[in-house]
């Protein structure tokens, strides 16, 4: 039997284990996403609108992101432990660059005249920023947030060095046993899940640009 087909049988005898790995790492991509998203779309304005603000934390964030994810997860373990919590932040802080610096580059790459001439017209700031500036903004900062979401989705797998569950625990499974088809169980999930992340936000991406034209 192939490798692919003992992979199968694997999975098709563990379906809660397989289940609830996948249900782990989804909230392991979810949870630190949302918490990147909360924080780096503000402070990603704040950075286009302040050159102080710009240098601190484009600067700080680049910073981070030579850091592996992995060293991130072991020396948050003295604070968290071997918990999801230190996952999640190790995650939140791969996925906070390329939201923050999509955001900043959206909102430079705006032509000032556009705004000048939305306040002109009699438009708040606040108008100006949700009906004007935001969805020209969009389709770079959906760019920033698909490279965030395949990354985490990928590195959601270290995840299982530390007992934080999700699909990499099948990874590092078939690791210890020299075993690649219960490797294949963790991976071929991941791959998809990552593809299927990928195609939807593209899609995405595609039909809004045409809006801001």
């Amino acid at each position: 039997m192939d490798v692919l087909g003992q992979a199968y049988e694997y999975a098709a005898t563990h379906p809660d284990q397989l289940l609830a790995a996948l249900e782990g790492h989804l909230r392991l991509v979810m949870v630190p996403l949302s918490i990147s998203l909360g924080l780096g779309l503000p402070l990603g304005l704040l950075s286009a609108r302040s050159r102080v603000a710009s240098g601190v934390l484009l600067n700080s964030f680049n910073a981070l992101r030579v850091i592996p994810s992995l060293a991130v997860l072991f020396l948050a373990i003295p604070f968290f432990g071997l918990s999801f919590h230190s996952a999640a932040i190790a995650l939140t802080i791969l996925a906070m660059p390329p939201i923050l610096i999509s955001t900043d580059v959206a909102f430079r790459s705006i032509d000032p005249a556009i705004r000048e001439a939305a306040l002109g017209m009699g438009m708040a700031s606040t108008q100006v920023l949700r009906q004007v500036e935001i969805p020209l903004a969009l389709p770079i900062i959906i760019a920033g947030i698909k490279t965030a979401t395949i990354e985490v989705i990928a590195s959601a797998t270290l995840a299982a060095f530390i007992g934080a569950g999700g699909l990499g625990t099948f990874i590092t499974l078939g690791f210890a046993l020299y075993d690649n088809s219960i490797l294949l169980v963790g991976a071929i999930p991941v791959a998809l899940i990552a593809l299927i992340a990928e195609v939807s936000l593209s899609r995405v991406q595609r039909a809004i640009a045409p809006l801001v034209k």
